[in-house]
């Protein structure tokens, strides 16, 4: 508890508001006039433990909610009181009846989505209507006790407010702005990590069950876009306490947009999508081999590097209410994912099985003899297939006359890797986690196992583009994300840089 104390202190300077709040309250209890507030004492003290919030707009919103839901059922029982005292021997039955049909009525309001910031008034309306009424009939004393419950609420509601803003004041607003600020960078430590981690062959020897149960809050990759994708829910919660505060602080702006906050807090969440896919890539069962990830490793790095520093920039500026200072903050991220996709373009036959480009395919070979001038004529726009010579140029010193594409593939990998120093990727090893194995048996004249490991191979090729074309998609993410941020920056004032 002392560490757990330590580190919010807000936590035990709130606990310590509630104890002085419900210590003032006691204080009606020991009064002896009026003797009607001293008898129902209990109504301010279950106030201020039921309204005293952690935030302000918490505690606004509750406040308000009680007091009106109490004032209204006040009234509404005092009327249903003085219709009953008219009906001489149903008045029983006329009361269970109202009853009933408040407490439907009542439940089905509370019930509807846009009445969701008012439920707990709707609630405390019921309990106070059925109140007044049941102990009005018993002791005949309608007006009193629909007067001192309604006195009682608004004393606890008034000393929980008085306490929580005149001591240590905590506003949902600052949290739902601190929020937002620190979830960029979480995102960005997690988009770094992601590239560097598919570079350096990172693996899990195991996948961990943490990460497979959404858990895993230890891992650094994982839990820096978790808590952007899990922030959704307190976002809501906290937007929907801070439009009842009023202007304090830097937010001294009537009506202050807290609601594009939230906008920049889901265009945040999408682009975490994006890093959370390619996460996804790393725990994949099919991997590329290192070979092929040296070829886009400077481009890839680069597109990891550029994307992080937007949000980090992103998240600084909300941090500090402060405009952009160049409309071109994408700039930078934009010509690296160019690059990605030029030195794509280039080295496109890296990421694909080119074995059996040329081959015919089953209805090629259907039509037999009768298309083969037609066939000779189009060979010359079909891909090189094994019979071809192709020449390749690799870097600005590699250039190779290959009899096949399988040995341009093997070559160009090579190369990669003398261009490295020879290094390889030691931490990187073929994930063998393949659904099981049928019996062998001939398929197109390979056994069953070849026909696997040839789809494995296929497979883990494809791999690279996968990873390559969503690191490209967060890039086209981030102007959503850009759009959102200026548009707060523009309704909230930000200050120019």
């Amino acid at each position: 508890m002392w560490a757990f104390a330590r580190k919010d202190p807000r936590k035990p300077v709130y606990s310590a508001k509630v104890a002085t709040a419900l210590a003032l309250i006691t204080l009606l209890v020991f009064l002896r006039e009026p003797s009607d507030i001293v008898s129902h004492s209990v109504w301010a003290i279950l106030t201020v433990v039921v309204v005293f919030e952690y935030t302000i707009g918490a505690t606004l919103s509750k406040g308000l909610n009680r007091g009106l839901g109490t004032l209204t059922a006040g009234g509404l029982a005092l009327a249903v009181a003085e219709s009953a005292r008219r009906i001489d021997n149903l008045d029983i039955v006329f009361l269970i009846f109202i009853t009933f049909v408040v407490a439907f009525g009542a439940t089905l309001v509370k019930l509807h989505p846009k009445m969701k910031p008012y439920e707990y008034g709707l609630r405390v309306f019921l309990l106070t209507f059925c109140y007044v009424t049941v102990s009005g009939y018993s002791t005949g004393e309608f007006i009193g006790t629909a007067v001192s419950r309604f006195l009682l609420i608004a004393i606890g509601a008034a000393v929980s407010l008085a306490i929580n803003i005149g001591i240590h004041p905590i506003w949902a607003g600052e949290d739902l702005h601190h929020l937002v600020a620190k979830n960029f960078a979480g995102v960005a430590k997690s988009l770094e990590g992601c590239v560097d981690g598919y570079l350096t062959c990172m693996e899990y020897e195991r996948v961990p069950s943490k990460i497979l149960t959404y858990q895993a809050s230890d891992d650094p990759l994982y839990s820096g876009y978790r808590e952007a994708v899990e922030a959704q829910a307190q976002e809501e919660t906290l937007l929907g306490f801070a439009i009842w505060e009023p202007p304090h602080g830097p937010y001294k702006k009537m009506k202050y947009p807290w609601v594009s906050y939230t906008k920049v807090g889901g265009a945040l969440r999408h682009c975490s999508f994006a890093v959370m896919a390619l996460h996804g890539c790393i725990l994949s069962e099919i991997q590329a081999p290192p070979e092929s990830r040296r070829v886009f490793s400077t481009e890839l790095h680069t597109v990891g590097k550029e994307g992080a520093k937007v949000l980090r920039e992103l998240g600084q500026r909300v941090k500090t209410m402060t405009r952009l200072a160049s409309p071109n903050v994408l700039a930078e991220v934009h010509h690296a994912a160019e690059q990605l996709q030029r030195k794509i373009d280039q080295r496109s036959y890296i990421l694909v099985s080119t074995d059996r480009w040329g081959e015919a395919t089953p209805r090629q070979r259907g039509h037999g003899h009768a298309g083969a001038e037609g066939d000779k004529d189009k060979d010359n726009d079909a891909p090189p297939g094994p019979e071809h010579a192709v020449v390749v140029n690799i870097g600005a010193e590699y250039s190779v006359v290959a009899s096949s594409s399988s040995s341009l593939a093997r070559f160009d990998s090579s190369a990669s890797a003398s261009a490295d120093g020879g290094s390889g990727c030691l931490a990187f090893r073929a994930q063998a986690s393949w659904p099981a194995r049928l019996p062998p048996f001939q398929q197109g004249g390979l056994p069953f196992d070849a026909v696997e490991a040839r789809t494995y191979e296929s497979a883990s090729a494809l791999s690279l583009a996968t990873f390559a074309s969503l690191l490209i998609e967060f890039v086209a993410r981030l102007r959503n994300l850009v759009d959102a941020f200026e548009e707060l920056s523009d309704n909230a004032g930000f200050k120019d840089p």
